[in-house]
């Protein structure tokens, strides 16, 4: 068997395993870890009704656009299609480590997948993974020559998350200086070139251009930009500059860790890989900053590292074959056994990681709900919720959900005003913390309590808490409705 066979069933093998995993995320758990799951579901199933969510901010362009179609079929459909999505990121990170030469490339793919963040979001619906597949097709496209392509799949970045603008102004560093190089020294002739990083700009363009016909308002973009992003305050907290240091193993891998590490040490040393390198330290940076003092609404979550992903796995993998270099006189089959051990581990921490995040089991809680009424229906008007799996499961317009503003009487007003018929979905947990309101408030503002429940929710790995991550789950939820005068 030779090499290149050989080669290409690893990878085969490789993308099975990932496949397998992020099918199981898929099927194991309902719903996101996170509300922004199925609020990103919400808003491209519902854009064919609001169309002002193809171009929204905080609806993301890029990823309303691609998933607005598999949202149609179901919430696991576009999570599934997700997973597709997770696999191209993969494939393209092995290709790409494969026009570099690097050495061991197949095992990019498992670089990738076993970054716990990555894992965690692989079967979800949230922006990461779309920033991340532009990311990695921009740069092949970049490396191998076809820089203007390049630049114009860069510029669809902005589309996708905001980090967008901040890569594409380093990616504009990345040209002017090779036109610079081109150039020889010639002014002239350095303008020239120079003038090609206009291209990165062609994805403004087309929001622009797309929020100007679909709302008819030039300043849409601007107008549209959620109340909760301010440019500064710390609406989410300022957690100082270690807030994103001490959650690097949740980025890369606890035993991934030391091998990035390495890996991006031996590349800054010796100058090489330099978008690689330079694209990680900028977003590290950057969400650093941006967490240690709460600027533009930064929650400081790992998966934001996510949009990365690719540029990590080859950081990683070069720290793997540095390390596979210096144990290169060890015997054959202990070598592989060690390798074999942690790359099981971190699959195994993986899983562990994923099943430790609470929020996702609230979904057992509310199918239940569903059920409950499904057997007991009255007529719904309207729907209120707390949870984006509420409005999913229960398949209603989340533009039916009224506009909080976090004024507790101004709140309270507007509940005594809804109409009959409208029924709220509540908890204990998520609408206190983000909304200030309990359900006792709901019955004070002439709503009626139909159903209500407390659950233990337990993890399928963890059944208790381990240093504080993980265990049961104590979680309560409400049916409460308005009835007719």
């Amino acid at each position: 068997m030779n090499r290149t066979y050989s080669g290409k069933l690893l990878v085969i093998f490789y993308l099975c395993l990932c496949a397998i995993g992020g099918v199981a995320m898929a099927l194991l758990y309902d719903d996101s870890c996170q509300q922004d799951g199925g609020l990103h579901f919400l808003f491209a199933k519902w854009a064919w009704t609001h169309h002002g969510l193809f171009v929204g901010v905080w609806s993301r362009p890029l990823f309303t656009t691609i998933y607005a179609i598999p949202a149609l079929i179901g919430y696991r459909a576009a999570r599934i299609f997700t997973v597709i999505v997770c696999l191209n990121i993969a494939w393209q990170t092995y290709k790409l480590a494969s026009d570099l030469k690097i050495d061991r490339s197949p095992i990019a793919i498992l670089f990738v997948w076993l970054q716990p963040s990555f894992f965690l979001f692989s079967a979800d619906n949230l922006t990461e993974p779309i920033f991340a597949l532009v990311f990695v097709i921009a740069l092949r496209l970049h490396l191998s020559g076809h820089k203007n392509a390049g630049m114009f799949v860069a510029s669809l970045m902005i589309l996708a998350r905001p980090e967008g603008f901040f890569l594409g102004v380093l990616w504009g560093i990345w040209i002017l200086r090779d036109a610079w190089k081109d150039s020889l020294g010639e002014l002239k002739a350095f303008a020239t070139n120079a003038g090609r990083a206009s291209l990165l700009a062609s994805g403004g363009l087309i929001w622009w251009l797309a929020a100007l016909l679909i709302t008819g308002d030039p300043l849409f973009i601007k107008n549209n930009w959620p109340p909760n992003w301010p440019m500064t305050g710390t609406i989410y907290g300022a957690a100082g500059l270690i807030a994103y240091p001490i959650r690097l193993p949740e980025i890369v891998g606890p035993f991934l860790l030391p091998l990035f590490i390495y890996g991006l040490v031996t590349l800054i040393r010796r100058r090489q890989l330099g978008t690689i390198t330079s694209s990680f330290l900028l977003f590290f940076i950057l969400h650093t900053f941006l967490r240690a003092f709460g600027l533009l609404g930064s929650a400081g979550y790992p998966r934001y590292l996510v949009a990365i992903s690719p540029a990590i796995a080859l950081i990683t993998l070069t720290g793997w074959n540095k390390l596979a270099d210096l144990f290169s006189g060890m015997t054959r089959w202990i070598a592989i056994s060690c390798a074999v051990v942690i790359l099981a581990l971190s699959g195994y921490i993986n899983f562990v990681y994923a099943d430790g995040a609470e929020w996702s089991r609230d979904a057992v809680a509310i199918n239940q709900l569903h059920q409950w009424f499904t057997d007991n229906p009255q007529p719904v008007n309207k729907l209120i919720f707390s949870e984006p799996y509420s409005c999913i499961i229960f398949n209603r317009d989340p533009w039916e959900n009224i506009s909080f503003t976090l004024n507790r009487d101004v709140d309270l007003k507007i509940l005594a005003e809804s109409p009959p018929g409208t029924l709220v979905v509540w908890d204990e947990k998520v609408g206190p913390k983000w909304y200030g309101l309990r359900a006792e408030d709901f019955e004070a503002a002439g709503f009626s309590r139909m159903y209500s429940k407390s659950f233990v929710l337990r993890g399928r790995i963890l059944d208790r808490s381990w240093f504080g991550f993980g265990g049961p789950r104590h979680q309560t939820f409400y049916l409460l409705y308005k009835k007719g005068v």
